[in-house]
């Protein structure tokens, strides 16, 4: 009978024991990873609410839960209109510590926010809306500034060509390169044409760029612009679709780039679907002086891009490029039409003068 019993007790002792293992294998982890976590952020230090500036640091720090190997955050402060990541372009991740804590510098801003993310995760310099939990992004979190926030600018407009832009202030990146963009270097004559300048204020280049007001997704977008053959190398033109949500290359972005990236001997004209590193998706050729018309026609899974001489109004327009993109198209939705006349500060020839372009018209065809 003892036997009996002893038999019957290892047999619950294994029956248990495998039971155990069950639940372990359920659950995902046994002994001291037996309790999933959820991951959470939390900030212990918070630098004060300011408008930020390239010169005004602090220190930020805070604690990460339920972080798996490789993880890291990814900083952000918010000036004015755009979340810019932190402390560097070129020094975008912080580390989490063993004792699950993260300290880093940030320039100050408005707002901070702490993304936890996946190894192998490229985060977007700037952008007007942080990125969602998903495709890389583990959790999020958002604080104010210490203190009471400044006041923001006032967002200022324009009417062109039927529809309302708003005009870009404070600082952004184009083409790699930082620059600072004022409302007062956009604007619409007595004609109703559109000038964008690029002007000089001391030792830095101001540029300018209008963004349209509300999304217009597919169609047929037409740029007409006067003639750009005075720009010199490190002045960039661009009419762009782009959503500032998401990462880097994932901007439902099409261009019309008008400029040689800095070095005289390149063409000045490339139409791209982004992003362009991808060589079926960069087309350059040489634009001729004079109005030219430039159109984008963007339908599901297809962009045709085309270059004209004249107006498009006239008899018989001359095709100057037309390229018809099939691979890599983005799909419509949150993306807005831009307009944007900015300096390229990598190239070889830099700028040397202040410069305008005039665009006459803008039209759009569902």
């Amino acid at each position: 009978m003892w036997l009996c019993i002893r038999a019957a007790s290892r047999w619950t002792r294994a029956s248990l024991l495998v039971l155990w293992i069950g639940i372990c294998v359920l659950v995902g982890s046994c002994g001291r990873n037996s309790v999933a976590s959820t991951p959470t952020l939390v900030f212990d230090r918070v630098p004060r609410a300011d408008l930020g500036g390239p010169d005004k640091l602090d220190t930020i720090e805070g604690r990460a839960t339920g972080v798996r190997p490789g993880q890291h955050i990814v900083l952000y402060a918010r000036s004015q209109e755009l979340w810019w990541i932190q402390p560097f372009t070129e020094k975008p991740f912080t580390i989490i510590q063993g004792d699950s804590r993260w300290k880093n510098q940030t320039h100050l801003g408005t707002e901070y926010a702490a993304l936890l993310v996946d190894p192998g995760y490229r985060p977007p310099q700037t952008t007007e809306t942080l990125p969602g939990v998903g495709g890389g992004v583990i959790a999020t979190v958002v604080i104010k500034g210490q203190g009471p926030a400044p006041p923001l600018p006032p967002i200022k407009t324009l009417h062109f060509s039927g529809y309302d832009w708003t005009l870009r202030n404070g600082g952004s990146y184009r083409g790699g390169s930082h620059n600072t963009f004022d409302p007062a270097n956009a604007w619409t004559d007595e004609n109703g044409a559109l000038h964008l300048r690029i002007s000089k204020h001391g030792v830095d280049w101001i540029s300018s760029e209008v963004k349209l007001t509300r999304s217009l997704g597919y169609g047929t977008y037409r740029f007409r612009v006067q003639d750009i053959s005075h720009l010199e190398p490190s002045a960039i033109l661009t009419f762009s679709t782009w959503d500032g949500v998401g990462s880097e290359d994932n901007r439902r972005e099409l261009d019309v780039e008008i400029g040689r990236w800095g070095n005289a001997e390149n063409d000045n004209a490339q139409f791209v679907v982004q992003p362009y590193y991808i060589p079926v998706n960069i087309v350059r050729f040489a634009l001729p002086a004079g109005t030219l018309t430039q159109s984008i026609q963007w339908e599901p899974g297809r962009a045709t891009f085309s270059t004209t001489s004249g107006s498009r109004e006239a008899a018989k327009p001359r095709l100057i490029n037309e390229h018809v993109f099939t691979s890599g198209v983005p799909s419509a939705g949150g993306d807005f039409v831009r307009m944007s006349l900015y300096v390229f500060g990598q190239g070889q020839s830099p700028l040397t003068k202040d410069t305008e372009v005039v665009i006459d018209k803008f039209e759009y065809l569902p």
